[in-house]
């Protein structure tokens, strides 16, 4: 029997996710996605069960890279309706909304891809831009930070 990974919908309520526009390593602007778990709010959300969450989605996205590797496409889809964006996981009926500015979502259209990012460790869901920056810049010295290409969809 094939058993089917998906993201339930506890996992996809404990997400917050953040949105910009950057610059790839080829110099090309790249549209990009950080997808970090909410601080825990029960005792079972201790560091470990929230990274072993984040691995899981990793999973779910059908593997992501450390900074070091090649960056994979991932199996995550972008929906982009109008002013509103929707990351759809592989065999989920559930996506999760993102928060899109129209240069963000315009950027996406064009390149028909975003750079998706999965921090292992918690982050409060009202950082702003200067707590993104450090959480990342931690994530990538702590290499606690897994990376993908998540593509628009062929058929929305």
């Amino acid at each position: 029997m094939l058993t089917r990974i998906t993201p339930d919908t506890g996992l996809l309520s404990s997400l917050s996710a953040w949105t910009w526009p950057g610059i790839a390593p080829d110099g090309r602007q790249v549209a990009h996605i950080l997808l970090a778990h909410r601080l825990g709010r029960t005792s079972h959300d201790t560091p470990e069960a929230i990274e072993a969450r984040m691995r899981h989605l990793a999973q779910i996205l059908g593997g992501l890279a450390q900074a070091q590797d090649s960056v994979p496409d991932t199996q995550g889809t972008l929906v982009t309706i109008g002013p509103r964006s929707l990351l759809k996981f592989p065999g989920s009926r559930w996506g999760l909304r993102l928060p899109a500015h129209p240069q963000w979502t315009r950027l996406v259209q064009d390149s028909t891809r975003a750079a998706l990012i999965v921090g292992l460790d918690p982050l409060a869901q009202s950082a702003d831009a200067v707590r993104v920056d450090a959480y990342l810049d931690a994530g990538i010295t702590a290499d606690r930070l897994l990376f993908g290409f998540a593509r628009t969809s062929r058929t929305a």
